[in-house]
């Protein structure tokens, strides 16, 4: 009777487990846990997934690395030179399959599906680079896969803002639609418009926060975007490293065109270089506006530098 009263006493006593992360409240963790109930749901009648299996052993599985961002920052660049290694199967379009309503309700599934066929040694990605400023991805990614390894590239905030907005740009070129020019879009009223979406996503330590709710830093590898661009290998290297890949590529694979301006890619004897829609130059801004730019992402910049314990060679 005495043990099992002491029994008693110390399962009382004894302290609850509670996870350190994700730090969320119990009620979105009663929707997160019913919305990833439906999407299993549909997967099949089993609750399980269709394994897609090409008969030279091959099939379509759920990715274990998505580059989730940032618009602008390099992603296709990063996405084509990570191919370069045999164990990685990456996806060619971005499927948006987290931050788009009609392809989140599809399930996991549809997910699975939209993946290339890969072999048990290889590592599927896909990227979206909406992802990483979309509020609802992180908590839908770590239901996925609380182990997921994401890759985060990111360039000097103001020079992505002016690339943000050369892409739209060119777009209503080729539609022969009008667009105003960049700087109606940067002030208003005189001042910095703080309402372009461009200026948003270039706010990095805000997103960054989101994500950081959900995995742990070592679980996210930021690529330097514009070292990318001018020294592609010693990047690439590093990224091999998170992802416990194979020192695969080398500098050979990597060399410079000239007439493109930027480093092209180098396999097995093919060379190929990113799409034309790449690496556009950007419009011309007027200095001051460019300083105002500038000053207004610096106290942004130092709070992302110390979120991520990291600085970067940004103005």
């Amino acid at each position: 009777m005495a043990a099992f009263l002491l029994g008693a006493v110390l399962l009382i006593v004894q302290p609850q487990i509670v996870p350190s992360r994700p730090a969320i409240n119990s009620n979105a963790e009663t929707s997160s846990q019913s919305v990833q109930r439906e999407l299993l749901k549909k997967t099949s009648q089993k609750n399980d997934f269709k394994e897609n299996i090409h008969s030279n052993g091959s099939c379509q599985q759920l990715p274990q690395t998505i580059i989730i961002g940032v618009r602008k920052g390099g992603t296709r660049a990063l996405l084509e030179m990570l191919s370069l290694h045999p164990d990685i199967a990456a996806a060619e379009s971005e499927v948006h399959f987290f931050d788009w309503e009609d392809h989140y309700r599809n399930g996991l599934q549809w997910y699975i599906n939209q993946m290339p066929f890969s072999y048990p040694h290889q590592i599927t990605v896909e990227k979206t680079p909406a992802y990483f400023t979309s509020p609802k991805v992180p908590e839908r990614v770590y239901n996925m896969n609380q182990s997921m390894r994401l890759l985060l590239i990111l360039r000097d905030p103001s020079e992505r803002v002016l690339s943000d907005y050369t892409q739209v740009f060119y777009n209503h070129m080729q539609k022969h639609k009008p667009y105003p020019s960049i700087e109606q879009f940067l002030i208003k009223n005189g001042e910095l418009n703080l309402d372009y979406k461009a200026i948003n996503r270039s706010l990095y330590y805000i997103h960054m926060q989101n994500w950081l709710k959900y995995f742990p830093l070592d679980h996210i590898h930021i690529v330097d975007g514009d070292k990318l661009i001018k020294d592609p290998f010693p990047e690439i290297e590093k990224v091999e490293r998170f992802l416990k890949l194979s020192p695969q590529i080398n500098a050979s694979n990597f060399y410079f065109n000239k007439t493109k301006g930027f480093y092209c890619l180098r396999d097995s004897g093919r060379e190929r270089c990113l799409h034309e829609s790449k690496g556009r130059a950007h419009p011309q801004v007027d200095a001051w506006l460019l300083e105002k730019l500038q000053e207004y992402f610096h106290e942004p910049n130092k709070k992302f530098f110390k979120l991520v314990g990291r600085t970067f060679d940004w103005h």
